[in-house]
This record gives C-alpha cells, structure tokens and sequence, in this order.
C-alpha cells in the first residue's frame, strides 16, 4: 500500500491541492497577535481577523484575503520555518520538523470535526477584530495551548529524509 502524499512528499513537492488540504481549519493562525517590543515575545489574543468566520470557521474571502488584509501570512514551503507563532499542531509546522499528522487531523480521521473534538479549533472562543479597538487588545491575550516557535526539522529514519 503507498503511503499517504505528506508521508512521500517534501512540503515543496506537494500540488496546490495537497497543500492546502494540509490546513486543519482550526483558525489558529487567523488569531491576532501582539508581539513584546522588549522580549520579541509573540503574545495570542482571543480576536480574530475580520475575514474569520465566527459562526462557521474558516476565511470567508479566502482566495482574496491578502488584498483584504495585507498582513495575512501565506504559508509557504519556504517560509513555514520561520513563522515562530505556527502552533505546534499545524500540519504545515509538524510535516516541517518531520513529525506525522495527529490522529483528529481530517486528512486522517476523514472527518473535519474532529479537529473542534480534539479541542484544538478557536470556534466558540474568538471574537472578530471588527469590535474590539487596537489599543484594547491587550486585555485579550490568551494562552493557547501548543503555541510556539517551531523546531528545527528532523531527519525522518525510516525515510533517510529531512522534511522541508
């Protein structure tokens, strides 16, 4: 039996198509996050973009979100290494340092609803930018579990590859 195309491919092997089947949809990376002018230190807020959708999950423009919001990441083969706030359940993160997916992962499970059973999806625990004003943010900083900075990829032994 072959193994599944994140198991045989490099992150910069994929199609378009398995690339973005990789995202788990659990919004993280839609969080706004404030960044510590002294220590560097990323602090997470419970406020999302304005494109997040509160109610159903997911970008609500997602083909179009960086002409609606200029500082939304595009995740790259080349630049998932150096996003320090990836949490460390991301798909795109974990295959970087040479980890699996986790079993709640859809890709795996077949099911996107075991992403919110797994207690990793921001839906029901985010409000949206729109109501919340720039110098109020602060007092939405929250710890998210499995948030940091990445590792620095693994060999993967059974393949003899480093996944990048």
């Amino acid at each position: 039996m072959t193994p599944p195309f994140w198991k045989r491919k490099k992150l910069a092997e994929m199609s378009r198509q398995e690339w973005e089947s990789l995202c788990d949809g659990c919004g993280r990376c839609c969080l706004v996050k404030l960044e510590d002018e002294d220590t560097g230190e990323i602090l997470t807020t419970s406020v999302v973009c304005a494109l997040y959708d509160t109610e159903r999950g997911g970008c609500s423009d997602y083909a179009n979100r960086h002409a609606h919001m200029p500082d939304c990441i595009g995740l790259t083969p080349q630049n998932v290494g150096t996003i320090r706030w990836l949490p460390a359940t991301c798909a795109y993160r974990l295959l970087y340092e040479g980890r699996d997916l986790p079993s709640w992962h859809p890709l795996r499970s077949g099911d996107p609803d075991t992403v919110r059973e797994a207690g990793i999806s921001i839906l029901d625990e985010v409000i949206s930018e729109t109501g919340v004003e720039i110098e109020d943010l602060p007092a939405y900083i929250r710890e998210w579990p499995d948030m940091g900075p990445p590792q620095e990829p693994e060999e993967r032994k059974e393949e003899g590859i480093t996944k990048k």
